[in-house]
C-alpha cells in the first residue's frame, strides 16, 4: 500500500489444496512457492510502474485460512502433513469438546484436530511441542516468534472476551479430558502467545528475508504485526469490526461475521464464536463450500470456447456468465446443485460430492444454471442466518467483499436476497484479505492512540463509497422457494456421497 492506505501493487499465485490419503493438505513447498512467487509479483510491478526496487517497507502482515492442524516437534519439524479446515475428520472429538465446554467446537478447529489426534492414539502426539495455524507457521518462519493475532487464535481455541486470551476454565477441562487419554502436555505452552492488532508481532529476520525473497534485495528489521486468519483481514477489508456491523467473504469457503453486542443465548453448533481482530466476540456462520464448484464450470465453458478457436479472458468470461444470471429465475428455474467439494458442517455431510439436479420440467437455460451456481454458493450460509435470526441478532450493516462480487451487481443481489438483507459491496470488494492485513500492517506503525475501529472509520474509509443493494420482494420469494429446494434435495447430496466412492 501507499502512505494514503490504498494499493498500489499486487502479486498472486493459484493454488487448490489436495486430497491425499483422504486429508485435504497443502505441502510445505507449494506454501513457500506460492508466498514467493507472489512477492516477486508484487515486487517486479512495484518496478515497473514507480521504478523503485523493494528493500525496505513501513511493516507487513501475512494472512493465511484459518484453523487446521500444523504440529511440529523439538527439531521444529512437521510431524504430520498440515491437515486444513476443509477436513471432516474429527467428529468425535466436536462432540465431546462442544458438550464439555458448553462451547461450540467445530470440526475444523485445530483443538478439535488435536484432540481428535489424542483419541485416535497417534504415534505423533508424544512429540508435539507447537501447535500453530498457516498464518502463524510462516509469521514464526519470518520473525522466529511463535505468536498468533487473537482472531485467528480464536479459531484454534476459544477466547475468553473479558480477558482477550485462551479461555482458562476451558484449557483445564481439556487438560483433564487430555489426562485421561494419556495427554499430559500443558496445552498453553503448545499454543501460539495471542497478540491484539496494533501490538508488535517482531521483525523481519535475515533468514526471514531470504525465504520471502530469495533474491538477498529484501532487508531484514521490518516490524510484523500478529498473524492474522482470513475471516478477520476480511472484517478489517469491509471496516466491519464494531458492534452490529457484519460481512460476508466469499471465496473457496464463504461466511458470514457479525459483530455481537453480547454472548449468544444458546450453543448452536452451526454458528463458531471467533472474534475480531481487537478481540471483540463475532458470530460466524462459515461454510466450507462456495466458490470452488462456480470456478469449475467456467473453467468448462473456457475449455468448450476455446474448442471453437475463440480467445476470451477469464474476466471476460467470468463477466458474461455471472451477468447473464441476472435474466434468471429468481427460484432458478426448477434447477438444483450443491457444490459440495468438501463436507459442510451447517447441513451434517461430513463428505461431499459436486452435484447438480434437474427434473424434466425444470426451466434448464444458462441464465438459471448461473444464478443456480450463484445461489448455492450461499446455500449452507442462509441456513446458518436462519437461527442467528431466532437469537434476534441486530444487523446495521452487511458488506460483501471477495472476487465474487467483482462483476456489479450480480453476486450482491443473490448475496442480498439470500441473507435477506442489504448489502454493500465497497470499491474494494475485490481486494479481500490480502489488504485486510495489509492495514493491520499499517495499524501496527500508527502513531495515533486510535482504536482499529477508529483507525478503519478515520484513515481509511472515511471517503469510502460503497453501492448498496435492497433485495426486491421477488427476489426474497424467489431465494426462499430456491433455499426450500435446497433443504429438501439433501438426501439426493446424501445418496451421491454414499453411491460414489
Amino acid at each position: 500500500m501507499g502512505s494514503d492506505l490504498t494499493p498500489v501493487a499486487a502479486g498472486s499465485y493459484e493454488w487448490e489444496n489436495k486430497l491425499e490419503e483422504g486429508i485435504w493438505t497443502y505441502s510445505l513447498e507449494d506454501i513457500w512457492k506460492g508466498l514467493r512467487v507472489s512477492y516477486r509479483k508484487m515486487a517486479a510491478e512495484v518496478f515497473e510502474k514507480y521504478g523503485e526496487t523493494l528493500t525496505k517497507i513501513g511493516s507487513i502482515g501475512f494472512s493465511a485460512m484459518m484453523h487446521g492442524y500444523m504440529v511440529f516437534d523439538q527439531q521444529d519439524e512437521l510431524l504430520v502433513p498440515f491437515r486444513t479446515w476443509r477436513n471432516a475428520i474429527t467428529g468425535e472429538a466436536e462432540e465431546q469438546l462442544t458438550t464439555a465446554f458448553h462451547y461450540n467446537i467445530p470440526q475444523r478447529w485445530s483443538i478439535a484436530h488435536l484432540y481428535q489426534a489424542i483419541l485416535n492414539g497417534e504415534e505423533h502426539i508424544a512429540n508435539i511441542t507447537f501447535l500453530t495455524t498457516l498464518a502463524g507457521y510462516i509469521h514464526w518462519q519470518l520473525t522466529g516468534r511463535k505468536v498468533l493475532g487473537v482472531g485467528d487464535a480464536s479459531g484454534m481455541f476459544p477466547i475468553n472476551s473479558s480477558t482477550k486470551n485462551y479461555d482458562q476454565t476451558m484449557l483445564n477441562i481439556f487438560k483433564d479430558l487430555a489426562e485421561k487419554e494419556g495427554f499430559t502436555k500443558e496445552l498453553q505452552e503448545l499454543l501460539p502467545k495471542v497478540l491484539l492488532a496494533g501490538e508488535s508481532a517482531g521483525i523481519l529476520t535475515q533468514e526471514g528475508a531470504y525465504l520471502l525473497d530469495p533474491t538477498g534485495t529484501l532487508q531484514p528489521g521490518i516490524p510484523l504485526c500478529p498473524p492474522e486468519g482470513d475471516a478477520g483481514t476480511g472484517m478489517v477489508a469491509t471496516n466491519s469490526v464494531g458492534q452490529r456491523t457484519g460481512n460476508v467473504s466469499a471465496g473457496t469457503s464463504a461466511f458470514a461475521m457479525i459483530v455481537l453486542e453480547e454472548e449468544l443465548k444458546e450453543v448452536h453448533p452451526e454458528i463458531d464464536l471467533v472474534t475480531t481482530p481487537a478481540g471483540d466476540l463475532v458470530a460466524m456462520v462459515h461454510t466450507n463450500n462456495c466458490s470452488s464448484e462456480i470456478n469449475a464450470w467456467v473453467k468448462l465453458f473456457k475449455e468448450f470456447a476455446e474448442s471453437l478457436g475463440l480467445e476470451i479472458s477469464g474476466e471476460k468470461l467470468y463477466d458474461t456468465l455471472f451477468t447473464k444470471a441476472l435474466e434468471g429465475a429468481p427460484d432458478c428455474g426448477g434447477l438444483l446443485s450443491y457444490g459440495y467439494y468438501s463436507g459442510e458442517n451447517i447441513t451434517g455431510l461430513n463428505e461431499g460430492r459436486p452435484l447438480f439436479v434437474r427434473t424434466p420440467e425444470s426451466d434448464f437455460s444458462l441464465a438459471n444454471f448461473m444464478r443456480l451456481h450463484l445461489s448455492s454458493a450461499f446455500g449452507a450460509m442462509r441456513i446458518g442466518m436462519e437461527i442467528l435470526k431466532k437469537e434476534q441478532i441486530q444487523i446495521d450493516k452487511l458488506v460483501g467483499h471477495g472476487g465474487i462480487f467483482k462483476t456489479p451487481e450480480v453476486g450482491q443481489r443473490i448475496l442480498a436476497a439470500a441473507m435477506e438483507a442489504p448489502v454493500t459491496v465497497l470499491e474494494t470488494a475485490g481486494e479481500g484479505g490480502a489488504w485486510g492485513i495489509a492495514l493491520l500492517a499499517a495499524y501496527r506503525i500508527s502513531e495515533e492512540q486510535l482504536s482499529l475501529a477508529e483507525f478503519l472509520e478515520q484513515k481509511v474509509f472515511a471517503e469510502s463509497e460503497g453501492i448498496t443493494v435492497i433485495p426486491t420482494e421477488e427476489d426474497l420469494q424467489g431465494y426462499g422457494e430456491f433455499t426450500d429446494r435446497y433443504l429438501k434435495g439433501l438426501p439426493i447430496e446424501k445418496a451421491a456421497i454414499d453411491g460414489l466412492k
